[in-house]
């Protein structure tokens, strides 16, 4: 029996809960189905649904299988879908969701390159630093800079990140550099707020990473505004590399402790799972990680795409 067609049964019962269900919606016999499962059970070796005539339930193996099957699946449709669109043009409107700070330097610059490239696109961009409920508010793409956490969306790294700490060198003139991550507590450090509490700065030490707390005389929750107070020569700023860059490029910002920099989360495009994912979507992810890739995009002076 073609395997194909049993996986394809397996994942259809699941989907639709019994095997007359999935026999109607085929048209065929439910001990046609009956009969594929138990040639992909016997083939597998293993139990993967406990079946009554009232119901059937996943077995943990059926669980586990379930969720490799669903995944292969999902990739053959978009391999196909991707094939028969791709001489399609991309048309309708997106909505885009990106932080605020990351998407006035580096997606918003890059979208009219973009419109140029589709012009049946229309989009609309919305910058807010709150984590956007991608799906209950009907956002095509989100930009994000953490992992993801919600098992119904889908996410596509678009580039690495860096997070440093930085500062101004009349800063450093006038208070020294630290040289370990402990001398942090004897600098002024402008510290991101969250709920009106300081947050630490996550380092690695003697080979693993820990969170150290700061302090200093002022707290922001915005990361302009840290940026723009480590540039005056304030204090001490952790942020990230596509934010300081420029300033690095042109000697205004020096970074410190680089030695005992931790792994960033990478930044991320957020949408949510489809069968098949539009050609919008496609395009403008596929845009920007090509953007981001070139060697020269995070230098001052080269973010058109």
């Amino acid at each position: 029996m073609d395997q194909f067609k049993q996986i394809s049964t397996f994942v259809d019962v699941v989907a639709r809960g019994s095997l007359s269900a999935a026999a109607r919606a085929e048209g065929i016999a439910p001990a046609m189905i009956g009969r594929r499962l138990d040639a992909l059970e016997e083939r597998l070796g293993v139990k993967l649904l406990q079946r009554t005539t009232r119901k059937i339930m996943l077995t943990n193996e059926g669980t586990a299988f379930m969720e490799d099957c669903q995944r292969i699946l999902a990739d053959l449709e978009d391999a196909e879908s991707a094939v028969s669109e791709r001489s399609a043009r991309a048309s309708g409107h997106l909505l885009i969701s990106a932080p605020a700070g990351f998407g006035r330097q580096h997606v918003a610059p890059l979208l009219p390159s973009f419109l140029a490239e589709h012009r049946d696109l229309t989009l609309t961009l919305n910058l807010n630093d709150r984590i956007a409920d991608v799906i209950g508010e009907g956002i095509d793409v989100a930009i994000r800079i953490a992992p993801l956490s919600d098992s119904n969306l889908v996410s596509i790294k678009l580039a690495d990140n860096q997070r440093v700490i930085v500062a101004a060198p009349s800063y450093l003139r006038r208070h020294g550099t630290p040289q370990t991550p402990d001398q942090l507590v004897r600098h002024n450090c402008l510290a991101m707020s969250s709920e009106g509490s300081q947050r630490g700065w996550t380092l690695r030490q003697n080979g693993k990473q820990a969170l150290f707390k700061v302090g200093g005389n002022m707290v922001c929750n915005d990361g302009q505004v840290l940026h723009d107070w480590a540039l005056e020569g304030r204090g001490l700023a952790w942020r990230s590399m596509w934010e300081v860059g420029a300033a690095l490029e042109a000697g205004q910002l020096t970074t410190v402790l680089d030695k005992f920099a931790a792994p960033a989360p990478s930044i991320y495009a957020v949408f949510a799972q489809r069968r098949h994912l539009p050609l919008r979507i496609r395009a403008l992810v596929d845009f920007l990680r090509h953007a981001y890739a070139r060697a020269d995009y995070w230098k001052a002076g080269n973010r058109a795409a």
